[in-house]
């Protein structure tokens, strides 16, 4: 397990390397100025030469590789820059919303496992029946909904319609302080947004995996042997039905950060989403790559844990091979 864990992070460092370096050239292409950005509105009746020493005080016009090794040299003692469209640290920017994030991405992704992997076992119980239909056609259609086609939906039935659960935001309009109970209920219908657009991935697999494995000879020697259905169900299809979900799990990281992004803004959710978003388009070069080296941790992450739980519960596979 250390020696994958070794292998995977020495690979991990090329791969930061090259995404900070091409968020870089991308950010260096952009048509956003990030002068004006940086200026707002007092840029429209600010004359060139203010604009100018406003520019050399950024340092947007020095060559993005210049750039990227200064920020590349302070980003590995701990000081990943000053985020000029936020007027914070990058660090403390990530600080105060990366907490958020986690939550509603966490919350989400565990709904989305337990709920799928039920839908995915009653499926699988009885193949071709009516259960197994409804639910096969209820995740291909959640599979090709778009998600913020499906958060726009929430907010109009639960929010405006039925008025059961608040449309946005992280507390109550009217509150001057943040508590569990307000956080709780702010968090259903952005956590159950993203929940409903990873469920689908989850339900095929497993209804694909247990499928296969009641029809392998084990199980049919275990209901030979007499055991009762739900012995042969949870503790023999159940489980080898399982294994390929966790490969899946790392392979939907990069899905559920980009699905958090979309939730994150339609709720208002105070997250990373918004200040991605006006990292983009103000050209925040600091922000922008800090931001973008974290998603891409996330992913390598998801990958490496995946890798790991395929290897610790699947007996044919030796975490020394992999």
């Amino acid at each position: 397990m250390a020696r994958l864990a070794g292998r995977r992070t020495l690979f991990a460092v090329p791969v930061l390397l090259v995404v900070t370096f091409g968020v870089f050239a991308i950010a260096a292409a952009s048509p956003f100025d990030p002068v004006k950005a940086y200026a707002g509105t007092a840029a429209l009746g600010a004359d060139q030469e203010t604009l100018d020493r406003l520019r050399d005080n950024l340092g947007v016009d020095r060559s993005f590789p210049a750039r990227w090794w200064e920020w590349l040299t302070s980003a590995l003692t701990g000081d990943l820059g000053h985020s000029s469209v936020l007027r914070q640290p990058v660090a403390q920017v990530i600080g105060e919303r990366l907490v958020w994030s986690s939550l509603l991405c966490a919350v989400a992704f565990v709904v989305a496992v337990l709920a799928g992997t039920v839908l995915g076992v009653l499926a699988a119980r009885r193949p071709g029946s009516l259960l197994d239909r409804a639910v096969t056609s209820l995740a291909y259609t959640l599979e090709a909904a778009p998600v913020f086609w499906i958060a726009l939906l929430a907010v109009w039935l639960f929010a405006l319609q039925l008025d059961v659960l608040p449309a946005g935001g992280l507390t109550d309009t009217a509150s001057e302080r943040v508590t569990p109970g307000q956080v709780a209920s702010h968090l259903v219908l952005p956590a159950g947004v993203l929940a409903v657009s990873q469920l689908p991935w989850f339900a095929l697999y497993v209804r694909q995996g247990v499928g296969d494995a009641l029809a392998e000879d084990p199980v049919r020697g275990a209901r030979a042997r007499g055991l009762g259905e739900r012995t042969v169900l949870i503790g023999h299809a159940l489980r080898s039905g399982l294994l390929p979900v966790l490969t899946l799990i790392g392979s939907r990281v990069p899905e559920l950060i980009t699905g958090a992004l979309l939730v994150e803004s339609v709720f208002s959710w105070p997250g990373i989403a918004a200040a991605t978003v006006e990292a983009a388009t103000a050209v925040d070069f600091p922000l922008l790559a800090a931001l973008t080296t974290l998603a891409t941790a996330a992913v390598l992450v998801g990958n490496l844990v995946a890798d790991l739980l395929y290897g610790l519960f699947d007996p044919r596979v030796k975490l020394s091979d992999m």
